[in-house]
């Protein structure tokens, strides 16, 4: 009877009562069920971003906007970001089967609307859109697998979830190369759609959760101030130094609103009654840490896969879909690691090792990358692709599982949003920041290694239409001038993400490893019966 009313008690949402508990026994085979449907709609989410990448040289070149690249990605991520936290909390209050369901649905009419662009400020509108939804796919498939499954038990669920990301980020490439070089670019968001549809279906079908009553109010406030200073601090960091001057009028006045709206998020949530982002949890160091580190990780991942493609078409004369196929050797370490770390953690429970390892693989993996010139072969630049993959494939799902373990029950939807917020914002930052340099070092070594040859100034002022197709068909000094000044620009974003490295390998250290709650060899209701009965004592 004392294990009941724990439980009941840890599942029951501020401000509202839950039907039953929030994760009831489950056969092993109801489990599996419901995780083909969070399955599906993970590779939902990670094949978005991943068939872009291998696209956007042709995209950009198309829609005339190679100034403005970041931006497809950086105005997804920033939307995920803003979404995240209140997808995350609607979860918690009002069920999370509906708010998981209306996620999906919104990320697929923004793939739609982004696949009829026609300019870039329509793509970038309705990249946005997709972000609104996908900031709901990612935290509903994690919060759900956290009401279903105790932590020791879910190491080994993540890995099997590793993989299928790991697929994705193999076959998006591949997937979004073919399509851009046989089909249409437009296509690369069609694709979207029946994997949706199917994805809508199998989670209807298989996932049953209670039913959550709730009179609580969303943090509206809360949301609109971190959304408010989350784009300030992007804008500065993509428009600083290259749009307007550091010192300008317009730098200040983000910098000024930024610190506003952050200063009134800290405020407004140590008051209000349901926060957005309850800044108690960063009271638990380890949750704390694995903050620091997910945000840069999203640096890293968003980084490569953004960039990357741009080195191995233009430089490396790849097709779209050879440039898909030369970013395997990264997506194949992060595979095998994340399963192998998984697998680790559900037999023994510990997990502090990984993140230690995983930073400093990742710096390594970046500066070697940082040195990839004209003349780099695609073995060694697989060579340094695969050692950050090891790196991120250490990380990727140990950030979550320790966020995860880190609150009670009733926050697991709060926790897995604020992982992923984390992670997003690294993205947007990364991809802001990233561009704004690569597009300097670009256009610098452009202006100089065109200085004075017949036609130069065409050559730089349609920089921005460029895509590698007509850029073969260039002569030969001016295409040698852009694969140097792709080079620069990849040289510079690469530096940069090793030294930001440095502060994830630094904060690693000062993990605790707390144990994981469940046992690891235990049925998921006989563990969480044990787990609760401990919390009685």
């Amino acid at each position: 009877m004392a294990q009941q009313q724990v439980d009941a008690k840890a599942d029951t949402p501020p401000g509202g009562v839950v039907g039953e508990g929030e994760r009831p026994a489950r056969s092993p085979r109801e489990i599996r069920l419901v995780m083909i449907g969070l399955v599906i709609t993970m590779m939902l989410a990670m094949l978005d971003n991943l068939i872009v990448g291998t696209a956007m040289p042709t995209i950009v070149g198309d829609l005339h906007g190679a100034d403005h690249l970041s931006w497809v990605v950086t105005s997804y991520t920033l939307a995920t970001a803003a979404a995240t936290p209140i997808w995350g909390k609607l979860g918690d209050l009002y069920g999370r089967k509906g708010t998981f369901l209306t996620s999906i649905v919104i990320f697929l009419v923004g793939s739609a609307l982004a696949g009829l662009s026609q300019n870039m400020n329509e793509m970038i509108a309705f990249r946005a859109l997709q972000g609104l939804g996908a900031g709901g796919l990612m935290v509903g498939v994690m919060s759900i697998m956290g009401a279903l499954v105790t932590p020791r038990e879910r190491g080994k669920y993540q890995g099997m979830f590793a993989a299928v990301m790991a697929i994705a980020t193999v076959g998006g490439p591949l997937l979004g190369g073919f399509i851009t070089d046989h089909f249409s670019w437009h296509w690369i968001f069609y694709i979207n759609l029946p994997l949706g549809a199917i994805a809508l279906a199998v989670v209807m079908i298989t996932l049953h959760l209670p039913k959550v009553r709730s009179d609580a109010k969303i943090d509206y406030l809360g949301a609109l101030l971190l959304t408010v200073g989350i784009t300030s601090l992007v804008l500065i960091t993509t428009w600083g130094g290259t749009q307007y001057a550091w010192g300008s009028k317009h730098i200040i006045g983000l910098i000024v609103l930024a610190a506003a709206s952050l200063i009134g998020f800290c405020y407004v949530e140590a008051r209000v009654q349901e926060p957005m982002l309850p800044l108690s949890l960063f009271r638990n160091r380890d949750f704390t840490v694995v903050s620091i580190i997910g945000f840069i990780v999203g640096f890293q991942m968003f980084g490569g896969v953004t960039f990357l493609p741009q080195y191995q078409q233009i430089v490396q004369n790849a097709s779209a879909t050879n440039s898909g196929l030369l970013l395997m050797p990264m997506m194949f370490g992060m595979l095998v690691v994340s399963l192998v770390v998984g697998q680790v953690v559900t037999k023994t429970g510990k997990y502090r090792l990984f993140p230690i390892i995983g930073t400093v693989v990742m710096g390594a993996g970046s500066l070697l990358l940082s040195t990839m010139g004209v003349g780099t072969t695609r073995l060694t630049s697989g060579l340094f692709m695969a050692l950050l993959g090891a790196g991120m494939g250490f990380l990727m799902q140990i950030t979550m599982l320790v966020a995860q373990n880190s609150v009670g029950l009733k926050d697991m939807g709060v926790a897995s949003s604020t992982a992923t917020l984390f992670r997003t914002i690294g993205g947007s930052f990364g991809v802001a920041l990233f561009g704004a340099i690569y597009t300097n070092h670009l256009k610098d070594t452009l202006t100089q290694k065109l200085a004075g040859a017949p036609g130069a100034g065409g050559q730089l002022d349609s920089a921005d239409q460029m895509t590698p197709a007509k850029l073969r068909t260039l002569p030969p000094p001016v295409q040698d001038a852009f694969h140097h000044a792709v080079s620069n620009g990849i040289h510079s974003v690469f530096v940069w993400a090793a030294l930001i490295s440095l502060v994830s390998v630094v904060a690693a250290l000062f993990l605790k490893g707390t144990p994981l709650r469940g046992a690891g060899k235990a049925a998921g209701e006989k563990a969480e019966g044990n787990d609760m009965a401990a919390m009685a004592h």
